[in-house]
C-alpha cells in the first residue's frame, strides 16, 4: 500500500441550481447537476498503527490569507468516522495542499472528505463498498456522497437523490473573485427564491434553467455580481453553488486561454476541463493496478 503520495480532491460545478422548497427540518430541497473539473486539491495520507487521527498543511500552516480550520476538520471528521463505523484501530496523519478556494462555491471542503472516505477504506483495507461509503459521506454533508461516487450526476432532494449523467465535457473558465460566501447565510435568508418548479433532464439539456442562489448573492456581494458581468461578456456566465465562483463554457481551450489572459489582476482564474469521472476514481484504479503487478 502506497500511504505517502498524493490523492487528487477534485473541485465541482453546478451547471444549474433550483431550489424546490424547505422541509420542515430545515434542509432546502434542491435540483442540480454536478460535473467536476480538473482543479484539485491533494490529499497524502502516511497510516500509523495508534489510531490518531490529524492533519497539517503542506508547509505546516494554511494559507495565509485563508482560515482553513473547517476544512482541515472536515478531513480529520471523515478519517475518525470512519474508525467508528468500522471499529478500525488503525491512524492517519493527513496532509493537505490546498489549491481549491475556500467558500467558492466549487465544493473543495466536501471533495476533501470523499477523498479521505475512499483513500482510507483502501489504505486501511476495509473494503466497504460504494453504497455503505456514501452513507456515511452524507453524514458529513450533502455535497459529499457525490464526490463518493465519482460520475457527474443529475442531484436532487438535499443531495442524497441522484443518477449518473453523461455530459459533454468542455473546457470552463472559473473565476473566484476573491470572497467568501457563506452558504447557511444564503439558504437562511429571507430573500432567496424557493419555489421553482420540478424540472426535467431534457429541460436542463435545453438550456432551461439557472441558478436560484445567484440574484441574492450578486445583490449581497458586488465583486460576485462585477465577476458575472465581466464574464458574461465573452460567454454567458454563471455562478456555481452559493458562490462566489462563476464559470462560463468555452468551445476550445485556446478561446478559453486568450479570455484567461484578459481576467482582472485582482480575481483569480482557472481553466479546467469537465470530467464526468472523477479524478480520484481514475486514481484509485491506477492503485490497484499497481498493487496487483506489484504481487
Amino acid at each position: 500500500m502506497h500511504g505517502n503520495e498524493w490523492w487528487p480532491a477534485p473541485a465541482k460545478l453546478n451547471l444549474f441550481l433550483h431550489v424546490l422548497g424547505q422541509r420542515e427540518d430545515g434542509y432546502h430541497r434542491l435540483q442540480t447537476v454536478f460535473q467536476f473539473i480538473d482543479l484539485c486539491d491533494h490529499l497524502s495520507y502516511q497510516v500509523n498503527r495508534d489510531a490518531s487521527v490529524h492533519c497539517q498543511f503542506v508547509d505546516g500552516t494554511p494559507p495565509a490569507d485563508q482560515d482553513l480550520s473547517s476544512q482541515q476538520n472536515i478531513a480529520c471528521k471523515a478519517a475518525r468516522l470512519l474508525q467508528l463505523e468500522t471499529g478500525c484501530e488503525l491512524g492517519v496523519q493527513i496532509t493537505l495542499d490546498k489549491r481549491i478556494p475556500v467558500g467558492a462555491g466549487l465544493g473543495g471542503g466536501s471533495s476533501d472528505a470523499a477523498t479521505t472516505l475512499i483513500a482510507l477504506n483502501y489504505l486501511w483495507n476495509l473494503r466497504l463498498d460504494t453504497a455503505r461509503l456514501a452513507k456515511i459521506a452524507l453524514t458529513l454533508g450533502a455535497d459529499v456522497p457525490v464526490f463518493v461516487h465519482g460520475e457527474a450526476a443529475w442531484a436532487e432532494g438535499v443531495g442524497e437523490y441522484f443518477e449518473p449523467v453523461n455530459l459533454p465535457e468542455p473546457f470552463y473558465l472559473v473565476i473566484y473573485p476573491g470572497v467568501r460566501v457563506s452558504t447557511a447565510e444564503i439558504f437562511a435568508s429571507t430573500q432567496l427564491t424557493r419555489d421553482s418548479r420540478p424540472i426535467k433532464i431534457a429541460d436542463f439539456l435545453a438550456g432551461r434553467c439557472g441558478n436560484d442562489c445567484q440574484q441574492l448573492v450578486a445583490k449581497k456581494y458586488p465583486p460576485v455580481r462585477e465577476a458575472l458581468a465581466w464574464l458574461s461578456d465573452f460567454q454567458p456566465a454563471m455562478m456555481t453553488g452559493t458562490g462566489a465562483c462563476v464559470f462560463a463554457r468555452f468551445a476550445t481551450r485556446q478561446e478559453a486561454e486568450q479570455v484567461l489572459e484578459q481576467v482582472p489582476a485582482d480575481w483569480q482564474g482557472f481553466l479546467v476541463k469537465g470530467c464526468n469521472q472523477s479524478p480520484l476514481h481514475l486514481y484509485l484504479e491506477e492503485q490497484r493496478m499497481r498493487a496487483v503487478a506489484e504481487d
